[in-house]
Formats: structure tokens, sequence, C-alpha cells
């Protein structure tokens, strides 16, 4: 894995230079040499045999695994891979390839062929060089490309499994407006009487029934989108004290600053694992203190182990940052979450949130 990870940051270097002028640069400079960290003998034709032939075309490699093609790769130029899913889709159905990997040196994408929808529903994951972490990469590359893993079939089986998972999360998601239509629609006693005691807590009145039944008839299809709360309710830490989720940190950027001193943040779950990372810097008990506090009913957000932070979900084990100290912090959560997380971990180490700690979650 390490081999892996410095192939990736080697790749993630060349091509910030943009010294990659064409396929065949691409193909040498950058998809060789990861193929070859996960396993494949690049010098090899009968395992990674460059322009295979499918009848009057050529697919750029074809990986081959027990004597069969089991991954076609089909390398274009950087920001010319739009469109050429088609292409490849073409080659794999042609020879009954299970995994197909389009790339132009900086994305990645990967297809299982013989799964139904459309091109973009028939992709297992998408991975950016350029923008996630170098081990996150090694990991979702490892998934689906490591040769052992490809010959005994259990990366055609994730990558099912991925597509799968990603066609219903988005048929779900394509069913939330009509779920919230029929439950603001229903009004049933349940869900007034939920609304009712938020605002009260929220006021410190009681509401009138028949406000809240109004209030909910107006979020209804056609009536425009939710009003936004003038007001966040406070929330829980993991000792049970309530503290209000502070406010975006007047900040450059995406971010956090603890003693004055700014770190930049490309994404939130960068973010959660700097502020761990950093107070754990600032006090070395701060992140076995944390650890030992109690935390979620079925999972943990700082643990030595993927397993403990996600339990019965290996898909999501990228999604485990390491902060020093054999942790590893659990980032596959909301923003909502993870600023609970830096509430809960403020507490933890003592320091003020606002104030030694400031942090910025927006770009």
């Amino acid at each position: 894995m390490s081999d892996l990870r410095h192939r990736i940051e080697t790749a993630r270097e060349r091509l910030a230079s943009g010294r990659f002028s064409n396929e065949a640069s691409i193909s040498t400079g950058i998809v060789l040499p990861i193929l070859d960290a996960l396993g494949w003998d690049a010098f090899d034709p009968n395992e990674v045999a460059p322009e295979y032939k499918v009848e009057t075309r050529r697919v750029d490699f074809a990986l081959i695994a027990n004597g069969s093609p089991a991954v076609f790769v089909e390398v274009k130029q950087p920001g010319r891979a739009d469109g050429a899913d088609k292409q490849l889709f073409e080659y794999a159905f042609h020879q009954g390839v299970p995994l197909a990997v389009l790339t132009d040196g900086a994305t990645w994408s990967v297809y299982v062929p013989s799964e139904q929808g459309s091109y973009e529903e028939r992709r297992a994951y998408l991975l950016d060089l350029a923008e996630r972490p170098p081990a996150e990469c090694a990991e979702r590359l490892e998934r689906y490309l490591n040769r052992g893993a490809v010959a005994d079939g259990s990366a055609t089986e994730r990558a099912r499994r991925d597509c799968q998972r990603a066609r219903q999360r988005k048929g779900a998601q394509t069913a939330l407006p009509q779920a919230w239509a029929n439950l603001v629609g229903s009004a049933d006693e349940g869900l007034l009487d939920l609304l009712a005691a938020e605002v009260e807590r929220a006021s410190g009145y009681q509401a009138e029934r028949e406000d809240v039944a109004s209030f909910l008839a107006s979020l209804a299809p056609g009536s425009g989108s939710l009003p936004k709360p003038r007001r966040r309710k406070p929330v829980r830490g993991p000792r049970g004290s309530r503290r209000a989720p502070p406010p975006d940190a007047d900040l450059p950027s995406r971010g956090f600053s603890l003693d004055g001193r700014f770190v930049q943040a490309r994404s939130g779950a960068e973010l959660l694992a700097g502020v761990f990372r950093a107070l754990g810097e600032r006090d070395p008990e701060f992140l076995d203190r944390f650890a030992s506090v109690p935390h979620g009913k079925k999972r943990r957000y700082l643990a030595k182990t993927r397993e403990e932070l996600f339990p019965g979900h290996p898909e999501l084990y990228s999604q485990a940052r390491e902060v020093g100290g054999d942790y590893l912090v659990g980032t596959h959560s909301s923003t909502a979450r993870k600023r609970r997380m830096i509430e809960w971990a403020a507490e933890v180490a003592g320091v003020t949130l606002g104030q030694e700690l400031r942090v910025r979650f927006e770009a």
C-alpha cells in the first residue's frame, strides 16, 4: 500500500505540472506505474496487454486474469474522458469483461458493464486523484483493481454492490420530495405533537395546534422551499452538556484556527480530522480522553480500527482518517454531525469554541 501511495503522490505532482500532453504520456507516467503497484506486471503483455484487439477496434489496456480479460482500461487526454464511456462499454460488451476503467490520469471511473441502467448508474466509483487524499485514493484503487481481488472475483463483487447501493440511494433521493409531501399533507397527530414540542423548546411558548397544522400545510408542494430557521437548537455532547453549535468563524476560507494558527481544509472531512489531529498535538492525552467518553449507540467516532468506526460497513472504511496516536476518526457524516463532533472535542480538550478554537465549514 505504501508503494501505491507513493505512486499516487508522484502522479499528483506530475498532473499539477501539466506535463502530460497525450494519452501515451498518461499511460506511461501514471497508469502503468499505478497498475504495477496494484500487483500487475506492467512489463508482461500476457498480464497487461496494450492495444488489446476487440474485433476491428482496440482498447488501450486489457488486464488479464486466469487467462482471459478481466478489466479493460481506456486512457484519454486530461479533460477529454467525457463521452468515452460509450466506446468503452462497447469494448466490454463484446468480450464480456466484468470491469471497465476510464481514466484521463486524474479521474478514474470504474464501471460494471453487466449492471442495469445508464452508463452513470453502472459506475461503481469516480475517483479524482487530485482531489482525494492519497491514502483514500490507494484504498479505492485497491478495492477495485488489486490483481488478487480481480483474479478471485471479489473486486467485481465489490464494484457490483457499490453500483447497486448508489442506485438505491438515488432512488431514495428521488422519492424524498414525494415522501415529504405525503408527510406534511397527512399532518398526523405524531407529527403535530413533535413540531409543537420543538416550538415550545425553541421559544418557551406553547403553540396552538391549528397554527402548527397551518404551517405544515404551507410546506406542501407548490408552496415554496422550506423556511430557514432563525436559530439552531442546542445539541447534547458526550457528557450530557447542552451547548449551542458555534457559528462559522470569521476565517479566510474553509478550515480552522487553533491558538491563532490557521489551517486550511479542502473538505469537511479534512477539517474534522485536522481539528482532532491539532488537539492531539496540543495535548498528548486528548485522544485517549475523547476515546473513553460515551459515543453513539452503534458506532464510535474515534477508534483505533476501522471496524470500530464502521461496524458492519467495510465499504465506509475509506472514510476513516488518521489523527495520531494510532487513532482514526470517522468522517462519513453530515456537516451538522461534524460540527457536533468538534464541539465534543473542544469540551474534552478544555478549549473554548470561538476563542482558542474557531472553525469554518463553508468554502
